[in-house]
């Protein structure tokens, strides 16, 4: 079984951009799960605030805090479909049930090979490379369901809802373990300790 590398200390800094990201998709989350109402309007709008936000966090943040050029413009260019497609989403709240399911079809689309091709490249690199390839898979997935389902307008701002619960809980989970990986040059000393006694 191969190890996922040990966090730099850059990385270790990254930590707050899952977080951020699971805020970001909890609210939402919480907003569909808590609404009677699951109509495409509410789709739209959840979808567009959650798509503008969390577009203009993750291009920002990241660019900050990633050290590889082509991860952060990989990051970039993923947060600008968010917040063009958001924004589209925001402006065309009633275009009901049919744009509701293209928007975010085109989003978890585009959105998730970029997170998930992100991962693949940063895999053996990176300790990040795992959750951006989890989370990109799961993007993708989303979109495939959209596509794949019979249109239903409460089903598929439940499947929103459902993949924001997922997404958090699982950004969460990611951040935190940054957060708390070990430096592997923290741990030379006591293994030089070891060897020598």
């Amino acid at each position: 079984m191969v190890n996922a590398p040990a966090a730099t200390a850059a990385e270790r800094r990254y930590w707050t951009v899952p977080i951020g990201r699971a805020v970001l998709a909890l609210i939402p989350a919480a907003v569909i799960t808590f609404n009677s109402d699951h109509s495409p309007e509410l789709g739209l709008v959840v979808f567009g605030a959650f798509a503008v936000l969390s577009g203009l966090f993750v291009g920002a943040v990241s660019w900050r805090t990633l050290g590889d050029p082509r991860a952060r413009t990989l990051f970039l260019v993923q947060g600008l479909v968010g917040v063009v497609l958001g924004a589209l989403a925001l402006v065309f709240h009633d275009g009901g049930l049919g744009f509701y399911l293209y928007l975010v079809s085109v989003w978890a689309a585009v959105t998730g090979f970029l997170e998930l091709y992100s991962g693949t490249r940063a895999r053996g690199k990176s300790a990040s490379a795992k959750d951006w390839m989890s989370i990109g898979a799961l993007t993708a997935i989303l979109a495939l369901v959209f596509l794949i389902l019979p249109p239903h307008a409460v089903v598929s701002v439940g499947l929103m809802g459902a993949y924001f619960v997922i997404l958090g809980v699982y950004l969460v989970i990611g951040g935190l373990s940054l957060k708390w990986a070990t430096n592997p040059a923290a741990a030379t000393p006591a293994a030089k300790d070891s060897d020598i006694s």
